[in-house]
């Protein structure tokens, strides 16, 4: 009797860990990783079956290393958390994953995914280590210091967007799309900054983020107005500039840019005047209009590179 409910406590705790190992590595933020296929996708490989396998392969590397970053992260600021009115419920905060298994978990997810990744492309092993290395020193550093906080995630989307592009060979990949990548990403980590400060409150913030004693609303809002029309300019000037075959000296690719437009629109309106304080990725999978322009988007995309004419 008593081995039994030795038994049944042991596959709980089992359990208990796994649930809470599957959380702390937050899938569903995988959807960031995505980007990785743009090179395959701009420069009209997408239905190239060894690009695409070799692209896929390196996105999943990617998700297991990312994971081990946010557990990392939620292992340096687990005090913290526990103060926070949303994050307190991560496992680590909450008790639901030990120190020790989030501790292994953080080791042996990117040894394996950066080992592996050099097994068939060193350059990509390679970025991987810097993806790795520039946040672990985010998460022990970086974002601590103001600006560069910001500028530091923005760093890691172009990261995963080179990943991409160096593991299959790329004849017409613009530069272009790695100033707009870069400057949407630095929108919605501004934008996220902005939320989580008003979520948390201007006296209480700088107490949970350190960087919240330097950060204010007016500067926040600039600084979202000056990216937001960076953003815009660089994806329209890449619609005229790309050098891929498909779009070189025509014009098509412009009827993408009013998708571009009312996505940006989209997300100012969820955070200004409905308040939403959710996660980039969270308000992308909720927010049904906001889904349907960027689907529309790279659907429009799609045919423009793929279909002949």
């Amino acid at each position: 009797m008593q081995y039994l409910q030795l038994s049944q406590l042991w596959s709980s705790r089992l359990l208990q860990t796994f649930i809470g190992l599957k959380r702390i590595m937050r899938p569903r933020q995988w959807t960031k990783n995505a980007i990785i296929f743009a090179g395959l996708v701009f420069d009209g490989q997408l239905f190239v079956r060894d690009s695409f396998i070799r692209v896929g392969v390196s996105f999943v590397l990617l998700c297991l290393v990312a994971s081990a970053i946010y557990i990392i992260n939620d292992i340096v600021d687990i005090e913290k958390d526990r103060q926070h009115p949303i994050k307190r419920w991560r496992p680590l905060p909450s008790g639901q994953l030990s120190k020790s298994a989030a501790i292994v978990a953080a080791i042996v997810l990117p040894v394996f995914a950066i080992g592996s990744a050099f097994l068939y492309s060193r350059a990509f092993g390679l970025i991987l280590i810097v993806y790795f290395l520039l946040h672990v020193l985010y998460s022990y550093r970086l974002k601590r210091i103001v600006l560069i906080d910001i500028m530091a995630i923005t760093a890691g989307y172009v990261l995963r967007v080179a990943a991409g592009v160096i593991v299959i060979h790329v004849a017409a990949f613009s530069p272009w799309l790695y100033a707009c990548t870069g400057l949407l990403a630095l929108f919605l980590a501004i934008s996220k900054r902005r939320q989580e400060l008003i979520l948390l409150g201007a006296d209480k913030a700088g107490d949970i983020r350190q960087t919240f004693k330097e950060y204010n609303l007016p500067l926040l809002d600039d600084m979202l107005r000056i990216v937001t029309t960076s953003t815009f300019i660089a994806y329209t000037l890449y619609t005229i500039e790309a050098p891929s075959d498909r779009l070189a000296g025509t014009n098509l690719a412009l009827v993408t840019v009013p998708f571009v437009l009312y996505a940006l629109f989209r997300y100012l309106y969820l955070i200004h005047v409905k308040g939403v304080g959710s996660a980039p990725d969270e308000v992308l999978l909720r927010d049904y209009p906001l889904l349907a322009s960027i689907i529309l988007w790279g659907i429009t995309f799609i045919l423009i590179i793929y279909t002949p004419h």
